[in-house]
């Protein structure tokens, strides 16, 4: 096990990140689209609302119990796409989120700035996807490269202060369940701490995990062949049945006469992260999976899109056609859910398919991959995870590699057996 894990704490790599801003269940889904498309994450944290009563101090307990679960944009468009509401479009989304996202506190944990970072790596292992933090008004972390640079934005450090405690870096607690110095955190202000975080860390420090950066996945241990899949030829409603949790993703497929999956594209939250979210529930609900990914274009008159249109007087919120005034006229295409089509002319799953090239198209990698290289395309798309092709053959899928799949492999005792990941 690399010593950086060792040596590092959780506060270096929250230092600069915002504050967290409360999303309650009470909010609609209007509100939630805006804010899951102007959040770094593709999910937002859902809180129930804090206790008014006066002179009551919130523990981390009571803070667990308010935290409901994440909502992320497969969620909102497997809802949009029920009858009920693509139906009633306005009034689906003045919808409360506490209707629409999936309970589960398991999903985020409370530690402190001084908990080792193999700690909470061993945190996260077991499912957890964000971790609380306490923002520390002293803490400026060990590594001065993650001090002062956060999201592309210039932190300044705050000025020595003697009336501030900082923790001592040369003798931090070992575990969790110990606390630094009350004056050196702000236990009324927190902010979050991610997995991609956590990658984003790793990239950072690729000469530290020497010798795995530049072997290959498979050699490691880090394909997952227990993948959530739909065929090409179903309905891709059928994505919003079951929802996988880990990633929140299918692969949509072919199946070739021997039983292998050729993959054509994805239904997931990351891709579906700053779509159109009512013109995507629609195509969800009236496309097969397969014409969903390539992005149908304009030769759907038999099933072509309700009418939608911007408010113009209600901050921009989407709503139905008719009762507010249009500002635009929108009809249904492969931009308008947020994939591109450079070929419009192959409307079919079937045919033509190598010719397609554009947003939806699943990022994949092969199973010869290095582990440096697949971290480095998460990052630099964004995405909770990369499908994994065969090594002969890039069109045939063996399975995908995700965050889980990565901590697992860089936390691993050398010498360690390589054990078959688990189905989620």
């Amino acid at each position: 096990m690399a010593s950086v894990f060792l040596y590092h704490v959780v506060g270096d790599l929250t230092v600069g990140k915002p504050e967290l801003v409360e999303f309650t269940e009470n909010e609609t889904l209007e509100a939630a689209i805006k804010a899951i498309g102007e959040s770094t994450e593709c999910g937002i944290a859902i809180w129930k609302r804090r206790s008014v009563q006066k002179g009551l101090i919130e523990n981390a307990e009571m803070r667990h119990q308010r935290f409901v679960g994440i909502l992320n944009p497969l969620d909102i468009v497997a809802f949009l796409a029920r009858d009920d509401c693509l139906n009633d479009q306005e009034k689906a989304l003045k919808t409360p989120v506490s209707e629409v996202v999936v309970p589960d506190n398991t999903l985020m944990k409370e530690v402190d700035p001084g908990t080792r970072l193999i700690d909470a790596l061993e945190i996260m292992k077991q499912g957890v996807r964000r971790l609380l933090v306490p923002k520390s008004i002293g803490w400026r972390g060990m590594s001065k490269r993650f001090s002062i640079l956060y999201n592309g934005k210039w932190l300044k450090n705050i000025d020595s202060n003697p009336n501030i405690t900082i923790p001592n870096i040369n003798n931090r607690p070992s575990s969790s369940s110990s606390t630094p110095t009350p004056t050196a955190l702000r236990r009324d202000k927190y902010c979050c701490l991610s997995r991609e975080d956590v990658i984003r860390f790793l990239i950072g420090c690729l000469g530290a995990l020497a010798p795995l950066p530049l072997s290959s996945i498979s050699s490691l241990g880090a394909i997952n062949p227990n993948y959530c899949s739909i065929d090409a030829s179903c309905p891709a409603i059928e994505a919003s049945r079951q929802i996988p949790r880990e990633p929140s993703a299918f692969a949509v497929v072919d199946r070739t006469p021997d039983g292998q999956h050729t993959i054509l594209g994805e239904i997931s939250a990351s891709k579906l992260w700053k779509c159109d979210y009512l013109a995507a529930a629609w195509a969800l609900a009236n496309l097969s999976a397969g014409q969903f990914v390539m992005g149908v274009e304009d030769n759907l008159s038999s099933r072509s899109l309700p009418d939608m249109v911007l408010a113009g007087t209600n901050g921009g919120s989407l709503v139905n056609g008719g009762g507010a005034r249009p500002l635009r006229q929108r009809t249904f295409s492969s931009r308008s859910v947020g994939f591109f089509n450079s070929n419009p002319s192959s409307h079919s799953f079937g045919d033509n398919r190598s010719m397609y090239r554009g947003r939806s198209v699943p990022l994949t990698c092969k199973a010869t991959s290095s582990l440096a290289a697949v971290m480095a395309q998460m990052l630099s798309h964004r995405a909770t995870h990369v499908w994994v092709t065969d090594a002969e053959n890039e069109e045939v899928l063996v399975g995908l590699v995700g965050y889980a799949d990565i901590l697992a492999v860089v936390t691993r005792p050398r010498g360690a057996p390589i054990t078959e990941p688990q189905s989620t």
